[in-house]
């Protein structure tokens, strides 16, 4: 099914709680990446003096047996598993760290509106620590909440369980906007109604219109907020 580009159906009168993810939604998914995509396989292939293609080789197969778990999104574990130093790797590209357009200003307009606005990130406390650094988004939040502290990722129903005992929302008043289709796909499961999916989560990358929810391209498709 094509990309529903359209954010018509949001009613803000409808809506109490808003769920933010971070990579790829407040944020260019561009550092990550560049980072996994990239500047690991160099680092991992100097590290092992093999080449870069077999580098990418080896790294596509281990990081495939282990997508959509929580350890897909931990830099301890990472750090064991590769022998490299991930958190320290991040620093050394941080300046590429980077808000995606409009984010401020619709977060500041939720601030306004007095909605709750909750960051639900999968990523690391590490990663969390620096991007949070890099960027003061959490000055505009409610809350953050990071699903290492559950011990489940986002694509886990658990997760929404355990975030009801943190943060009590009614799942029917709620909009929660992810750029993965398999953490919508847990959050629908669970119950929560208004759904956005982010058409380019990576701003070097094209656009993705192959999505089963409706999206958005910025965070100015969703205001204004009343």
């Amino acid at each position: 099914m094509s990309t529903n580009h359209s954010t018509s159906s949001i009613d803000w009168n409808q809506i109490d709680t808003v769920l933010l993810d971070m990579d790829g939604t407040l944020l260019d998914l561009h550092f990550d990446n560049h980072f996994w995509l990239e500047y690991v396989p160099l680092k991992y292939a100097e590290l092992n003096k093999i080449s870069l293609e077999e580098s990418n080789k080896e790294l596509v197969q281990t990081f495939e047996a282990y997508r959509g778990r929580l350890e897909w999104y931990c830099l301890d574990f990472w750090t064991d598993q590769l022998k490299l130093d991930i958190a320290g790797l991040k620093k050394d590209i941080e300046h590429l760290i980077a808000i995606r357009p409009g984010v401020e200003h619709f977060l500041q307009q939720l601030s306004d509106s007095h909605k709750r606005a909750i960051l639900v990130t999968n990523a690391h406390q590490g990663s969390l620590s620096l991007k949070l650094a890099n960027t003061n988004i959490d000055r505009y939040l409610d809350m953050v909440i990071c699903s290492h502290d559950f011990g489940k990722p986002k694509e886990d129903r658990s997760f929404w369980q355990s975030l009801q005992t943190v943060e009590s929302f009614d799942p029917e008043r709620t909009l929660f906007v992810d750029d993965s289709e398999s953490v919508l796909d847990s959050a629908a499961d669970y119950g929560i109604k208004h759904l956005r999916a982010i058409v380019k989560p990576d701003s070097k990358q094209p656009e993705n219109f192959d999505r089963r929810y409706p999206a958005i391209l910025e965070f100015s498709d969703l205001l204004p907020i009343y």
